[in-house]
């Protein structure tokens, strides 16, 4: 009798427990928490399908990698196989998604994506569209296919997606910035990024440019009111005050970027005019 009273407590204790623990929800979504946190992220671009570029991407230093799939030829199986050969890497896997389709947004999110980002926003209700499909019920519709989720992130994925997910609105037109305020209001949207390039090129206007300026406040000043993070090109971290998330150069940039560096270090007169000084006080250049 004394066992089988000790057993009714301990199971009462378990059930009294269950409710805190799943509370608890683990976050592998390291982008999410650190922007909870007040903090800034910068997510490289990929756009090709090696998996040994993704790979030096992805270990590099960025918080995510921005894969692109709205202006490249990568398809879901070659970004598959880039997310899973790099699965342990500190940057996580963000895709800009062709466009947001049911079909789009399964695929990316099958395949291990952790964040979406959706381009040429017009309205608020693409975005409401992109938030159901991505959940799973009774937040949205998402079915429970397979692909190789569950192996990235663990057993209890489908119990914490909803949780981990990112969703990121791309403003690029003028329609798009009338529409801000809306669109930022979304439940499910968690940032609202300014696609400078092509809002300068649907404006007309170069920043700097007043109206251009005023488009761009309008986006962060509605995007911020409604409580949501602000995103832009990486150049704009130390530019502009307010924003937390951003797309950082793609691979084709760094490389470049990286090789003259390189040259430089090992000729410092290699880009320099006959005379110059790399450094006062040193030798001129022959």
């Amino acid at each position: 009798m004394k066992t089988l009273r000790l057993a009714l407590i301990a199971l009462l204790s378990l059930a009294w427990l269950l409710p805190a623990q799943a509370q608890n929800t683990r976050m592998y979504n390291t982008v999410k928490t650190k922007l909870a946190a007040g903090e800034q992220v910068v997510g490289g671009t990929v756009d090709t399908p090696d998996p040994e570029i993704y790979c030096a991407m992805a270990n590099s230093g960025f918080d995510f990698i921005w894969i692109e799939m709205q202006h490249s030829s990568l398809n879901y199986t070659d970004v598959a196989r880039m997310i899973w050969a790099c699965r342990d890497a500190p940057a996580v896997p963000f895709i800009r998604i062709p466009n947001a389709t049911e079909g789009d947004i399964q695929k990316a999110t099958d395949i291990g994506a952790l964040g979406l980002i959706v381009p040429m926003v017009d309205t608020a209700e693409k975005m409401e569209q992109a938030v159901h499909f991505a959940k799973y019920p009774p937040e949205g519709r998402r079915s429970q296919g397979g692909g190789q989720y569950g192996r990235l992130w663990g057993n209890d994925y489908r119990q914490t997606w909803n949780d981990n997910l990112m969703v990121i609105a791309m403003v690029e037109t003028l329609i798009g910035v009338e529409a801000s305020a809306e669109i930022a209001g979304v439940d499910g949207v968690d940032a609202v990024f300014v696609a400078s390039g092509d809002l300068a090129s649907f404006s007309g206007k170069r920043q700097g440019d007043p109206d251009y300026e005023a488009l761009v406040d309008k986006i962060k000043s509605d995007t911020e009111s409604e409580g949501k993070i602000v995103g832009g090109p990486s150049a704009w971290i130390q530019e502009r005050e307010g924003y937390q998330f951003f797309q950082g150069p793609s691979t084709g940039s760094l490389i470049r970027i990286g090789t003259r560096v390189a040259l430089e270090e090992a000729d410092p007169c290699r880009f320099l005019p006959s005379g110059a000084t790399p450094v006062a006080g040193e030798n001129p250049c022959p």
